[in-house]
């Protein structure tokens, strides 16, 4: 059995050797990206929500990135959020200026009550660029 292509973004490492995860697995033609908080390069919690939300969209951009990857290249989203009816505004206004345009990818938001410190988790499924 082939052993997990993970893949990590440059100096973001804090987080995932606390907590044991890849960054993101590529596995045939997809990227799998595990939920992106607002975290500071430590791990820490981002303690103001609108600049939370979008730390964890710059995180996962570098994700996207260090394995060639764009926002366009999502095809599927899904968010978890400890309050969804008072932080929805501010995520929509971080997640239109990074989604782009039309046709948008899937989108699933779900409410939850834990989020290890967190208020906002964006996870992603992304089609990796063909090579040629």
């Amino acid at each position: 059995m082939p052993k997990r292509d993970a893949i990590f973004p440059a100096g973001r490492q804090a987080l995932y050797e606390i907590n044991r995860y890849s960054a993101a697995i590529r596995s045939g033609d997809f990227l799998f990206v595990s939920g992106q908080v607002g975290s500071r390069v430590d791990g820490s919690p981002e303690p103001v929500f609108e600049k939370q939300v979008q730390l964890a969209f710059d995180n996962l951009a570098a994700v996207l990135k260090a394995a060639g990857c764009t926002f366009d290249d999502v095809v599927d989203v899904t968010t978890f959020h400890t309050d969804p009816a008072t932080q929805w505004e501010a995520v929509n206004t971080v997640r239109l200026k990074a989604i782009g345009e039309q046709p948008y990818p899937n989108w699933t938001a779900v409410g939850v009550n834990w989020l290890a410190g967190f208020d906002f988790e964006i996870k992603v499924i992304a089609r990796l660029p063909q090579s040629t």
